[in-house]
């Protein structure tokens, strides 16, 4: 076994070996089975095998230490392609809201995989996923976010959804979008909430 000079030391310590193969498989057994440090480095090194976005997707699940976590999203964020995407989305069901938010965060620097699959997401049945989807459209640098956002307005039933989406307007809106808030408005007259969210929206449009 090789030798090292410990910084700070006088003695000597030991260099360990690598413990599993560099391949797709000795990666992800080094991802379930390591060390914290050990699985904080198979993460990062599965950034050269795109075929393993799915399973970091899965350990995500069952990962406990935020550095490990942090280390995958980080890797799926840069491979940003569409198993990536795939491999993050179902994690907007999560009750783990550091999930979520870590996912969010991914996902809004892979437009290009993320857009193909918003118009779905914002119909899927349980509007806490469309809530969240309107919260990711917060950070989406995509073209068609603006147009996302109305559709929320004149279509969306839940009340809550369509406070997300004028929460997401005020931030991003333009002025051009002050018809489709008043509408919005007149659909939901008796709900005291989005009126203050709408008047929000539109106050800060009106402000240069």
């Amino acid at each position: 076994m090789p030798l090292k000079r410990a910084h700070g030391h006088d003695g000597l310590r030991e260099v360990k070996e690598r413990e599993h193969g560099r391949d797709d498989g000795g990666l992800l057994l080094q991802l379930r089975s390591g060390d914290v440090e050990q699985r904080r480095w198979a993460a990062r090194d599965l950034l050269e095998r795109p075929g393993c976005a799915g399973a970091l997707g899965e350990h995500l699940l069952r990962e406990t230490e935020p550095s490990v976590r942090e280390a995958i999203f980080t890797t799926l964020s840069a491979m940003a392609h569409d198993g990536a995407a795939a491999a993050l989305l179902p994690l907007l069901r999560s009750e783990d809201a550091e999930l979520r938010n870590g996912a969010i965060e991914a996902l809004a620097g892979m437009p290009q995989a993320v857009g193909p699959r918003v118009a779905g997401l914002l119909r899927d049945a349980d509007p806490d996923v469309r809530i969240f989807t309107v919260n990711l459209l917060g950070e989406l640098r995509h073209e068609k976010v603006g147009p996302w956002l109305l559709q929320v307005l004149q279509h969306e039933q839940a009340v809550n959804v369509v406070a997300a989406a004028l929460e997401v307007l005020a931030e991003v809106g333009q002025p051009e979008d002050a018809p489709a808030i008043r509408q919005a408005m007149a659909r939901f007259a008796d709900e005291p909430f989005l009126q203050f969210a709408a008047e929000a929206a539109l106050e800060r449009m009106s402000t240069p």
